[in-house]
C-alpha cells in the first residue's frame, strides 16, 4: 500500500509538470506567432494540438494519482491545469469544424463592398482581395443566414457619420473614410494571434433612409473560424442600437 502511494505521489508530480508545460504552450501559441517564433499555422496545428494532448495526458495521470492516494493536493492542481490546457484547443477545434472553411463574409454577396485603400496593406497576404463568388456566398448563407445589411432611417450623410463612429467604437484602425463614396475601410487585429482582418463598410441611400453593408476579409487562413461573421454581427448590433 505504501509503495502504491509512492507511485501515486510520483504520478501526481509528473501530472503537474506535464499540465503546466501544456498550459504554457497554450498561452504561448498566439504570442509566439506574433513574435515570430513560429508561423501562425505552427501555432494552430502543432503547438495547440500538442498542448491538448499534454493536457489530456496530465488529466489521466492526475486521476490515477488520486485513485492511488498519492499527493492529492498536487494531483488536484494538475487536474485544474490539465483542463485549462486541454479545453481551449479542443473548443477551438470544435468551432472550426462547425463552420465552413471560408474567410470572406459580406452582408451583400451579390455585390460585395469593394476594398480600395487597404489593397496596398494586403501585399503578401495569402487570401486574395477578390470575392470568391457563388460558392463562398452559398456557404455563408447556410452558416450565417443572419448576416444581412442594416437599413437606417437616417439620410446617407448622417448614416455615414453613425457608421464611422460605430467602427471607431469597435477599436478598429480606420484606414479610409470617404463620405462622397459612402466608403469606410478599417483593419482589426485579433488579440491572441494578432491576425489582421480588413473591413469595408458601404453606406448608400435606400428609400427615405440608408442601407449599410459590411464586408470582413481575413488576410491569412483558409477558415476564419467564424470570426468575420461575429465581427460583422457585433458591428451592426452596435450601429443599430
Amino acid at each position: 500500500m505504501a509503495q502504491l502511494r509512492r507511485v501515486g505521489a510520483g504520478l501526481a508530480v509528473l501530472a503537474l509538470v506535464v499540465a503546466l508545460a501544456a498550459l504554457a504552450a497554450v498561452l504561448l501559441a498566439g504570442p509566439g506567432s506574433r513574435m515570430g517564433w513560429w508561423s501562425f499555422r505552427t501555432g494552430l496545428t502543432v503547438v495547440l494540438k500538442w498542448a491538448a494532448y499534454g493536457g489530456i495526458a496530465a488529466l489521466v495521470l492526475a486521476l490515477i494519482a488520486l485513485v492511488t492516494g498519492g499527493r492529492r493536493a498536487i494531483a488536484a492542481l494538475a487536474l485544474v491545469a490539465g483542463l485549462g490546457a486541454a479545453l481551449p484547443p479542443l473548443m477551438f477545434q470544435r468551432t472550426a469544424k462547425s463552420v465552413p472553411p471560408i474567410h470572406d463574409i459580406s452582408t451583400d454577396t451579390d455585390n460585395p463592398p469593394a476594398f480600395v485603400a487597404v489593397v496596398e496593406r494586403r501585399q503578401g497576404a495569402s487570401n486574395p482581395i477578390e470575392y470568391g463568388g457563388p460558392d463562398v456566398a452559398a456557404k455563408q448563407h447556410q452558416a450565417y443566414p443572419d448576416v444581412r445589411p442594416v437599413t437606417l432611417s437616417d439620410p446617407p450623410a448622417r448614416a455615414f457619420e453613425r457608421a464611422l463612429a460605430a467602427a471607431r467604437a469597435q477599436g478598429w484602425e480606420i484606414v479610409a473614410a470617404v463620405p462622397a463614396e459612402g466608403r469606410i475601410e478599417a483593419t482589426d487585429t485579433t488579440r491572441f494571434f494578432g491576425f489582421k482582418d480588413d473591413i469595408v463598410i458601404r453606406v448608400k441611400a435606400e428609400g427615405a433612409g440608408s442601407r449599410v453593408d459590411v464586408r470582413s476579409l481575413s488576410r491569412v487562413g483558409k477558415s476564419d473560424v467564424g470570426k468575420n461573421a461575429s465581427r460583422i454581427r457585433a458591428y451592426l448590433s452596435a450601429l443599430g442600437s
